[in-house]
């Protein structure tokens, strides 16, 4: 049976078909796509070819590797490697979701089509390795698909649905409870085949088109990361670059001079170019944060992106999500409260209590929780509503066909019954429902819904949970009581979850198989609010105060009700008790009125009403408080106040995941450097946009974030800021010591070059190893600071400090290496050098010593000097390793400098001094450049060189500090109860 003889006219490609056969009983023809979009209508197309059959889709890629054509058997994947990418990517495999668990095996040699293998057969697919999905797919056939989703971020498992019927483009991120994502483990898979067993769906995309293969993607290919650090890092090596330049010219015009080789004079006019470029500062600056990566594993987070540690010990603002990240992942019920045109009745604590109804059938009913070897899975919340009621759950045996022929031949997702009733209750008991129809939960969409049938058929209901605002507007305006917003208001400012039911009868005669959506979730009937109590976690305030402390900007993104948000911040003391809360209410454009944009003010007894201007300008701090509706309002409408409202908003409420990661991108518009904490599918866009994303799932979703932690509080984010300010200290004072460094051993060559002389190799191997490579490795062990200080590292190395700081003590260099040589000329018993040998050959001589004496202790200097900690990192006397070395390589060259001894100077053609006078000298010498150095170092960390700096008092160039500055010269803004039209309206009055 072919299913198209051309061509279909939809948005994805058909890359081939094949028909295979089971015994006699022949199989369809299959259709694979390419990773385009697809078309709805071409799926539902295959619902209608399709049903009642078994279907087979595989996937064959239209580039086939050239060697498995030549050598199958070669290519061919072992047993354990049918579902990798790789064997896909040849022509692969994937397990089918049919009766008894049917596989499609890999073609032989020899045969032109694949085979179909069967295992035995089972009511569903078990959750062992083998049933690992290794391509997306989106179900078209009557079924369910229970899966682990770790890939999209979740840590339960969740019911997949088939695709409903509807006119729009199929889009795997739109449609993400009705499709199969490569890297999940397919638990159940029932309703779709024969017998009530298997499920199907239609390959959309497979290898790295896949969400896996996406996700794996932006791990080896992350987004650049556009940091300072980095960028000065190039721009300085462009500047030691063009000192070698200006080194090289000297030392040929030097070397010309003295008529030498036109081989030595080109070795040694290289080798300053590779003393002034240091080879090794890529790698040596690296250390601070492996050592920085290394401690965080030892506390339980883990980092895929190693730069980022530098980038987060910079975060200016750190956003939280609230459900998991700041509270705690489990919610207890906490009332039920029945509402309609007559108003509200009272609160009911236990929802078993409540008397037969819809508002009990839709708390039993309204859940897409399934059934595991008996016992239920599915979202905690949902668990909780559905215990709360006392009902149990029930899913058809076999075929399903005793379920569907009680409940009047409908087919039947899922029973609930009741419990029991108690021996005094009479008739008034309620009967078990079938659930024969889901619309699983979209987080765009604020709501899911089921349709349920009576025993027998002899009523249908639809039900439908979610945000109160949401399910509201799907009801009939006066079926929802007066006090809604009220009682809503009051709910939400006390903490609480609260979810809004609602219902409508149905025709119990129709097919509800091809019910859409849309057509169920119209013309509702409210019913109440379910309350839940969700705690906030006991770290979640300190955390919190600690970073409100270091000046870091504290904000919260989540889908709740912006009431229980702005409770949550104030109980986590996001929001101080003495700060104001202001509530952002922009309206779009409609038919009868242009967008316009509000601040009202909160008072005390939580309602908004009208004050005065300037009222919360008296001295009190305040923070802005919106929707996601508003400000997907305010960013379509209002462009010109996004920044303003961003730089104060603290609580972000109602906001979808995508509108997650707009925020993101949007403050780090305004150059904040941002953090982002969460868990879950709804969070895992804004943990790969963020600058620093810290993920507490272990989702596989979130490895794509930079930082994992295995702790389920916020007790981690200072942490990873302490260790990347600690971090990016170390790789700053790392640059600096290979900066000079290299300019040590530049100005020592460029002496003695000067003097017809130059540094054995075993004097360059021991500078080179025994002093700089292992004081730069121990350099950066030094840990972090216990307490976070409100400055933030500097992160230029083109700054003035810094480039001045390098200028200095450079200087100090030249004139004591100079120094040094002109004491030991002024010597009476100095031998001048024999200026007819060059180099090597004019050693030992007394020149070539003493500025190797006094180099080595300029080595041991700067790494003292260089290596600061306060206030981001712990005082040097903490890193242990690096104090003793310290002391041993000093004592090893002053051991040099007193008594070297005859083999030491004969291996290292060092000239051995006869009068301990001088070498005393030289030691005074060294110990006078230290103490200079280290003074000249604590008065550039006091800012004197900023004081130079022509435009001292220049705005910013970051965009939020002048905007900060603006917004507090301004104490009339934002205009309170005042509303705002866009710039590019214009309001006309008639009277």
């Amino acid at each position: 049976m072919h299913l198209w003889s051309q061509p279909h006219r939809c948005a994805c490609q058909i890359l081939h078909a094949t028909s295979f056969r089971r015994g006699s009983e022949p199989l369809l023809r299959v259709p694979v796509f390419q990773h385009h979009p697809v078309d709805r209508g071409q799926l539902l197309l295959l619902r209608r070819v399709y049903s009642g059959h078994l279907i087979s889709v595989y996937q064959h890629l239209a580039v086939r590797d050239p060697e498995a054509k030549r050598h199958p058997s070669k290519h061919g994947p072992a047993p354990h490697q049918r579902h990798s990418a790789s064997s896909l990517g040849r022509g692969g495999m994937c397990d089918l979701l049919g009766p008894g668990s049917w596989r499609l095996s890999r073609p032989s040699s020899g045969r032109s089509a694949a085979a179909l293998r069967r295992r035995p057969a089972g009511r569903g697919v078990s959750g062992q390795r083998e049933h690992a999905n290794s391509l997306d797919g989106v179900l078209v056939l009557v079924g369910a698909v229970l899966t682990t989703t770790l890939v999209e971020g979740e840590s339960v498992p969740v019911l997949k649905t088939p695709l409903p019927a509807s006119d729009r483009t199929y889009s795997s991120e739109g449609e993400r409870r009705h499709t199969l994502f490569c890297g999940t483990q397919l638990i159940q898979a029932k309703g779709g085949g024969r017998e009530g067993r298997g499920a199907i769906a239609v390959v959309t995309s497979t290898g790295f088109f896949t969400a896996k293969g996406s996700l794996v993607s932006s791990i080896m290919y992350p987004q650049p990361t556009n940091f300072r650090f980095y960028q000065d890092a190039v721009k300085f090596l462009l500047i030691l670059g063009l000192v070698a330049f200006i080194g090289t010219i000297y030392s040929f015009v030097i070397l010309y001079r003295d008529n030498a080789t036109w081989k030595a004079l080109i070795i040694r006019t290289l080798d300053v170019v590779t003393i002034a470029v240091p080879a090794a500062l890529p790698a040596t600056i690296t250390t601070g944060t492996i050592y920085a990566q290394s401690r965080l594993k030892r506390n339980g987070i883990f980092c895929i992106s190693p730069s980022r540690i530098n980038i987060s010990g910079k975060v200016s603002v750190f956003c939280f999500d609230k459900t998991g990240t700041l509270t705690e992942d489990g919610l207890d019920v906490w009332g039920v409260m029945e509402g309609g045109a007559a108003g509200f009745s009272e609160l009911v604590q236990e929802p078993r209590l409540l008397p037969p109804g819809p508002m009990l059938w839709g708390l039993a009913c309204c859940h897409t929780v399934t059934l595991m070897k008996g016992q239920p899975l599915g979202d905690p919340l949902e668990l909780k509503m559905v215990e709360s009621t006392g009902w149990s759950q029930e899913e058809p045996d076999g075929d399903g066909s005793a379920a569907d022929a009680e409940f009047g031949g409908h087919r039947v997702l899922a029973v609930m019954r009741p419990p029991p009733p108690p021996s005094s209750q009479g008739t008034g008991a309620s009967e078990a429902m079938a659930i024969v129809q889901r619309f699983p939960f979209s987080s765009a969409l604020q709501r899911m819904s089921v349709v349920a049938v009576e025993r027998h058929g002899r009523s249908a209901f639809a039900f439908i949970k979610g945000s109160p605002e949401m399910v509201a507007s799907l009801c009939q305006t006066e079926t929802v009581p007066s006090q809604f917003a009220a009682k809503l208001s009051s709910f939400s400012r006390d903490g609480l979850r609260v979810l809004a039911l609602a219902y409508k009868p149905l025709d119990a005669s129709t097919d509800f198989k091809t019910t859409e959506r849309g057509e169920a979730e119209t013309d509702m009937r409210f019913l109440g609010f379910l309350m839940m109590k969700n705690l906030v976690k006991p770290q979640s305030a300190d955390v919190i105060s600690t970073l409100r402390r270091a000046q870091l900007r504290c904000i919260m993104v989540t889908g709740d009700n912006i009431l229980t948000a702005v409770n949550v911040a104030k109980s986590c003391s996001m929001v101080a008790s003495d700060e104001q809360v202001i509530f952002v209410d922009a309206k779009p454009q409609t038919a009868q009125s242009a967008p316009t944009l509000t601040f009202n003010l909160e008072d005390d007894h939580g309602a908004v009403e009208i004050v005065t201007l300037g009222l919360y300008q008296s001295g009190a701090n305040y923070h802005l408080a919106i929707s996601g509706k508003s400000f997907a309002a305010l960013c379509d409408h209002f462009p010109e106040y996004l920044p303003k409202v961003l730089l104060r908003t603290t609580v972000f409420a109602r906001m979808t995941p995508d509108q997650k990661t707009q925020l993101v991108k949007e403050l780090q518009n305004l150059n904040y450097r941002v953090g982002m904490c969460g868990d879950g599918a709804n969070d895992c866009g804004a943990l790969r946009a963020a600058d620093v994303g810290v993920s507490l799932s272990e989702a596989e979703a979130s490895v794509a974030s930079p930082f994992t932690s295995k702790s389920a509080d916020i007790s981690c984010v200072p942490l990873v800021i302490r260790e990347g300010r600690c971090s990016l200290i170390t790789s700053f004072s790392l640059f600096r010591y290979m900066a000079m460094y290299s300019l040590i051993q530049f100005c020592s060559v460029l002496v003695l070059y000067t003097l017809h002389t130059n540094m054995s190799d075993l004097e360059f191997l021991f500078l080179d190893i025994c002093l700089m490579s292992v004081l730069a490795i121990v350099m950066g062990r030094g840990g972090p600071s216990m307490q976070l200080h409100s400055s933030r590292p500097p992160a230029s190395l083109l700054a003035l400090p810094f480039l001045g700081s390098l200028f200095l003590h450079t200087c100090m260099v030249i004139a004591f290496q100079v120094a040094a040589v002109f004491v030991t000329t002024a010597q009476e018993w100095y031998v001048p050098l024999n200026h007819t040998r060059l180099g090597d050959k004019n050693l030992p001589n007394m020149e070539n010593a003493s500025v190797f004496y006094l180099s080595g202790f300029q080595y041991i200097i700067l790494a003292v000097v260089v290596t600061k900690g306060h206030p981001h990192k712990k005082p040097l006397y903490h890193n242990i390793i690096f104090l003793c070395i310290l002391l041993i390589l000093l004592a090893v060259m002053s051991w040099l400098v007193v008594l070297p001894g005859a083999f030491v100077c004969e291996m290292l053609k060092l000239f051995n001094f006869q009068y301990m006078d001088f070498k005393m000298l030289l030691l005074a010498l060294a110990a006078l450049n230290f103490f200079l150095c280290f003074a000249v170092e604590a008065v550039i960390d006091l800012g004197v060189l900023n004081h130079l700096r022509c435009n001292a008092n220049h705005p910013s160039k970051k965009k939020y500090k002048r905007l900060n500055s603006l917004l507090c010269n301004s104490p009339s803004w934002p205009p309170l109860n005042q509303p705002l039209l866009p710039t590019n309206h214009t309001v006309v009055s008639i009277s």
